[in-house]
C-alpha cells in the first residue's frame, strides 16, 4: 500500500520546511515538499490531501494504566462532581443499572464543600448493599463499601479507616479483590476502550504499568495480545530478590514468545502520592501530622536491582517523596558497588514521577543513567503557590516539585506520560504543561518535550507511526502553545502502517 501525504507541514527536524511524506507498507519511503511529490502521486494508492494539517511521529504515554483507563472510562465519573452528594446520586444511578459492583474514579476532597469523601455509610445506602470502590483521582486511597470490605479483608490492614476510607495495604487489597472479580471477557472491553482513546489522542504506543496490587498477571498477557494497533510496552512492577524469582514472575505473566518485556518496573512503589499523603517525606506534611509512608527499603530496591542487571532488564520503581528518593538512591548506590556503575548504565533503569529531588539527588541519576518517567500534567493539575502541592507541603516545597528543566539540563533522560487514568490521555496537554511549568526555571522548550513525548523521527526507511494534527500558528514547525492557544485535534493516527483512529477518511 503506498500512500501521498501533501499539502501540510511535516515535523521532521533534520529535513525542515517538509510538507508532503510516502508510506509504503509500514514505512517512510520519502519526505519532501509538495513539487517534488508529484512523481509518487501517479504510483500511489491513496492520495492525501493534508489541507494545512501538521504530521508529526506518534506520540508515546510513558506511564499508563490500560485497565484502569478502561474501567474509569466505563464507570461513574467524578473528575467533575460538585459535592458529596453529588457523588453519592450518581453512584446510586450506576447501582440501579447493574447486579455487580459500582467502580468510580477521580474524586478530589479538596474542590467539595464537605471537604471528605463519601463514607462507607453512606455509600451503602447509594448503591444498596452493593460493593464499591471510588479511587481519589490519585488512585492512592480509594472510599469503599461494607460489602467490599468484608469480602477482602480490609478492616484487619494497615491504612483502614473506618469510616472506608482505605490507603496503603488496605487500598491495594481492596483494589486487588474489585479487579480479581473481573474476568478476561470482562477485560477486553476495557482494554479496547482504553487503546481507542490513545490512539484518538494521537499515542501509539503506551506503557503498561502493571503491577500485582493493580490488576491479576494474566492481564497483562491479554492486554499485549490484544489485536489493536496502539503498542503496548509491558511492564510489571513485582519485586525479586535473584533469578528463580525473576523467573518465576516473568513465566506467571505468560507473555507471547515475540513480545519483548520492557522490565520490572513501573508501579512497584517505595511510596504513595502527595495528594493521599503517603508519599513518603523528609519533613512533616503542612496539613497532616504525618511524613507519608515507605514500603521498600534500600536493600529490598538493592536486591531488585542487582537482579535485574545480571538479567539485562530494566528495574525500576515509583518514587514521589523526597523521603522515598533517598530510599531508591541508597538501593541504587549499594547495587553499583556489586554490579558497577557502567552495567547499570547499559541496562537503563527507570524511575517513576521523581516529583521531589534535589541536585545531589539529581546528579547520581544522571551518572547512573537512570531515566526519568515524569508527569508534566501534574504541575499543571496541582502546581503553582494555590494548588495541591502548596496545600499539602507548603509553598516552598511546593515550588520544588517537578523540575524538569534541571533534570534535562544534567543529562537525566526524560520520557514523558499521564499515569492515566490519573491525567487524561492528551500529550499535547504534557507538552504545554512542560512548556508553561509554574516555576518559570523549569520550562522546557516546545521542542524538547515534544522529544520527550516521542521515541521515533519521521525519516526514510523509518517507522510508519505518526499522528496529523489540525491546529494553528506553527512556530518552529511546532503548534503554538503559548497561553491561549487552541487545542490540536488528532486527525489520523497510523502505527506502523495501521491506521488506528481517523477522521480523515
Amino acid at each position: 500500500m503506498r500512500t501521498l501525504y501533501h499539502g501540510g507541514a511535516v515535523y521532521a527536524p533534520e529535513q525542515p520546511a517538509t510538507t508532503a511524506l510516502l508510506v509504503v507498507d509500514d514505512r517512510v519511503a520519502w519526505l519532501g515538499n509538495d513539487a517534488d511529490a508529484r512523481p509518487h502521486a501517479d504510483a500511489a494508492d491513496d492520495v492525501v490531501d493534508l489541507v494545512g494539517a501538521l504530521v508529526t511521529p506518534a506520540f508515546v504515554d510513558a506511564h499508563v494504566h490500560v485497565t484502569e483507563t478502561g474501567l474509569a472510562q466505563t464507570g461513574v465519573h467524578l473528575s467533575d462532581a460538585t459535592s458529596v452528594a453529588d457523588a453519592l446520586a450518581r453512584v446510586e444511578r450506576a447501582a440501579r443499572r447493574t447486579d455487580g459492583p459500582v467502580h468510580g474514579h477521580g474524586w478530589d476532597e479538596r474542590l467539595w464543600p464537605e471537604r471528605r469523601p463519601p463514607t462507607r455509610a453512606e455509600l451503602d445506602r447509594a448503591a444498596g448493599g452493593r460493593p464499591v470502590y471510588l479511587s481519589r483521582v490519585d488512585v492512592h486511597s480509594a472510599a469503599v463499601s461494607s460489602a467490599l470490605a468484608e469480602r477482602a479483608g480490609l478492616a484487619d490492614l494497615a491504612g483502614w479507616s473506618d469510616d472506608g476510607l482505605v490507603e496503603r495495604d488496605a487500598h491495594h487489597a481492596a483494589r486487588a479483590a474489585h479487579r480479581g472479580a473481573l474476568t478476561p471477557t470482562d477485560r477486553e472491553p476495557l482494554h479496547a476502550a482504553a487503546l481507542d482513546a490513545a490512539a484518538a489522542a494521537g499515542i501509539g504506543c503506551v506503557h503498561e504499568m502493571s503491577a500485582p496490587h493493580i490488576v491479576p498477571p494474566d492481564d497483562l498477557g491479554q492486554l499485549v495480545r490484544a489485536d489493536h494497533p496502539v503498542r503496548v510496552r509491558p511492564f510489571r512492577g513485582a519485586a525479586v530478590r535473584d533469578a528463580s524469582e525473576l523467573a518465576e514472575v516473568v513465566a506467571e505473566l505468560g507473555l507471547p514468545p515475540d513480545v519483548p518485556f520492557a522490565g520490572l518496573a513501573g508501579d512497584l512503589c517505595v511510596d504513595g502520592s502527595i495528594g493521599s499523603r503517603t508519599a513518603a517525606m523528609r519533613d512533616p506534611y503542612a496539613d497532616a501530622d504525618t511524613c507519608g509512608h515507605t514500603y521498600l527499603d534500600a536493600q529490598q530496591v538493592r536486591d531488585h536491582v542487582v537482579t535485574c542487571t545480571h538479567a539485562a532488564l530494566p528495574a525500576g520503581f515509583h518514587v514521589i517523596g523526597d523521603r522515598a528518593l533517598d530510599v531508591v538512591l541508597g538501593g541504587l548506590l549499594a547495587a553499583e558497588t556489586q554490579v558497577g556503575a557502567a552495567e547499570l548504565r547499559a541496562v537503563g533503569h527507570r524511575l517513576e514521577h521523581v516529583e521531589l529531588v534535589d541536585a545531589d539527588a539529581i546528579g547520581t541519576l544522571a551518572r547512573l543513567g537512570v531515566t526519568v518517567s515524569v508527569q508534566p500534567a501534574f504541575d499543571a493539575a496541582w502546581g503553582g503557590d494555590d494548588g495541591m502541592y502548596a496545600e499539602r507541603l507548603g509553598v516552598e516545597r511546593a515550588r520544588a516539585t517537578n523540575p524538569l528543566a534541571d533534570l534535562r539540563r544534567a543529562g537525566v533522560p526524560l520520557v514523558f506520560g499521564s499515569d492515566s487514568p490519573v491525567t487524561p490521555l492528551d500529550p499535547w496537554a504534557g507538552v504545554a504543561a512542560a512548556v508553561r511549568h509554574h516555576e518559570a526555571s523549569q520550562r522546557l522548550l516546545v521542542r524538547a518535550a515534544v522529544d520527550a513525548s516521542t521515541d521515533s523521527v519521521l525519516e526514510p526507511g523509518g517507522p510508519a507511526t505518526f499522528a496529523v494534527w489540525s491546529c494553528d500558528l506553527l512556530v518552529d514547525g511546532l503548534p503554538d502553545l503559548a497561553a491561549g492557544a487552541s487545542r490540536q485535534r488528532c486527525l489520523r493516527t497510523v502505527v506502523a502502517g495501521r491506521t488506528a483512529f481517523d477522521t480523515l477518511a
